[in-house]
Formats: structure tokens, sequence, C-alpha cells
């Protein structure tokens, strides 16, 4: 129950991060230019404010990743762009095509079907051979971000980007699921894993913010939500002993199915300042 509590708190807290930082990137680009850095922090409280949701809703993640399978929290997280469009509507005045209206009650199906069926229970632990292979593997993103970075066709370095960033997230919540706290505290310090939450958190934050800046919101959200989930989902079920309840493996697949769908969906309100600009 408290695993589930935290992905629901993680997917609350970063949808609601996004509205914020929204409205204070507007009121920031409503400033003159002439304004004092005081008006401007005042302006700016608001972004900051959901930054502080972000970091609550990554401890939150982290937390419920400790008992629940991968391809459940990180399809929570995801499916925060539902958290979003709903708050988009009360706050931002956007209004929901049917289409999305379905898509938010697909995703929350989706959500509640896996929740249902999934097996709670720490991961499997990782050696040192297999800390060290997970932080190593942010070498790709390394190297997916590098690419994007010197491709000059937006479209394609928007999908590099993306993957990179979807890459990072998936592989910190790998690193979140199998990283065990030991005491004293220096010793998880020095584990291979907690460097790779860090990590892999600053490269996948990194990646997402350059992918919008080149390409479109929804290919962007789409392609970081598919790598996010597709990935550790299988990881989880391969190698970290994650798995479903005895008999609901088709529950859960669907569930799976549909939540990731329908945040794909909805990733056009994955930025709802550009829907309210319109």
């Amino acid at each position: 129950m408290w695993g589930l509590l935290g992905a629901a708190l993680a997917a609350l807290a970063y949808g609601a991060a996004t509205i914020l930082q929204a409205l204070g990137v507007r009121r920031l680009a409503a400033l003159p230019p002439d304004v004092s850095w005081t008006a401007r922090v005042r302006a700016g409280e608001l972004y900051a404010a959901g930054l502080v949701l972000d970091l609550l809703g990554f401890l939150a993640s982290v937390a419920a990743l400790r008992t629940l399978p991968l391809f459940l929290v990180e399809s929570a997280v995801a499916s925060s762009v539902g958290v979003t469009a709903v708050l988009a509507v009360l706050v931002l005045r956007v209004r929901l095509h049917r289409v999305e209206v379905g898509a938010l009650a697909v995703a929350f199906a989706g959500l509640v079907l896996m929740a249902v069926s999934a097996r709670s229970g720490p991961a499997r632990h990782l050696d040192a051979a297999g800390g060290w292979a997970v932080l190593a593997s942010g070498l790709a993103v390394v190297a997916l971000l590098a690419a994007g970075m010197r491709t000059r066709a937006d479209h394609r370095a928007a999908a590099l980007l993306a993957t990179a960033s979807g890459l990072g997230f998936g592989l910190l919540g790998i690193a979140a699921r199998t990283l065990v706290v030991r005491h004293p505290w220096w010793h998880t310090a020095a584990d291979p894993l907690a460097w790779s939450v860090v990590g892999e958190g600053v490269l996948g934050s990194l990646a997402y913010g350059l992918a919008l800046s080149r390409g479109r919101t929804t290919t962007v959200a789409a392609i970081t939500f598919v790598t996010e989930t597709v990935i550790p989902a299988v990881v989880g079920l391969a190698f970290l002993g994650d798995g479903v309840r005895s008999g609901f493996a088709a529950l859960a697949a669907a569930g799976f199915l549909a939540a990731v769908g329908g945040s794909i969906a909805l990733a056009g309100r994955a930025e709802p300042a550009d829907a309210a600009i319109e």
C-alpha cells in the first residue's frame, strides 16, 4: 500500500510541477526587459515551486520502487501527463477533446489493472559487477545525447535526445529499484548504483530539455515515455525478479499497454504552456 501511495504521489507531484513551471515561465515572459532582479525572483517563485515538486516526485518514485515492480512505477510516472492534462483544464482553462478524455480514462484504467496484478517485494540484489554494468550503461545515454546535439536536422535531433532522456530515466529507475541502503551511509554513497541514480537523473533531465527545444512536445514526450517504461519493464521482469500475481499476467500486460498508450495519446498536454499560448 505504501508503494502504491508513493507511485500515486510521484504522478501527482510531476503533473502539478509541470503546471507550476508553465505558469512561472509565462510570468517571466510577461515581464518588461528592464524589470529588477527582485521582481524576476518573485515572478519565478512558481517555477521554483515546480522544481521542489519535481524533487518530491522523484523521492516518492524512488520510495515506491523499493517494493513495487518497475513496470508499475514507471508507468505511473509516465501517466503524470494525465495529471497535467486535468490541471491544465482547471488552472490554465485548456479544453480537452473527447479523444484526450478517453485517453485519460484508458491510462487510469491501465494503472488500476497493473496495481491489482503486480506482485510487490524487493528486487533481486545486484552484485558489484551488476552495479558497475548499470553505471556503465550511462555511456549509451551520453553517446545519444552527444549525437543529438551534433545533429542539425531538428526532427532527428529531437528523436535522439528524447531516446537519451527515456533511457536515462529508465536506468535511474533500475538503479533505484536495486539499490541497497547500507549502514553506515557512506557505504551506500560508494555504491555505483547510487551514482547511477544521480548521474542518470541529471543526464535524463538535460536530454529532455534539449529535446523539447528541438522538436514537437508530442513526439518528444511519446518517445521518452515509451523508452522510459518499456526498457525498465523488460529488465525488471527478466533479471530483477519483478513479477505479477499468479494468473494475472494477461491483466498486467493489458494494463501496461493501456497506461503507456493513454499517456502517449495525452503527450500533447505534456507541456501545457503550448496549449495555453494557442
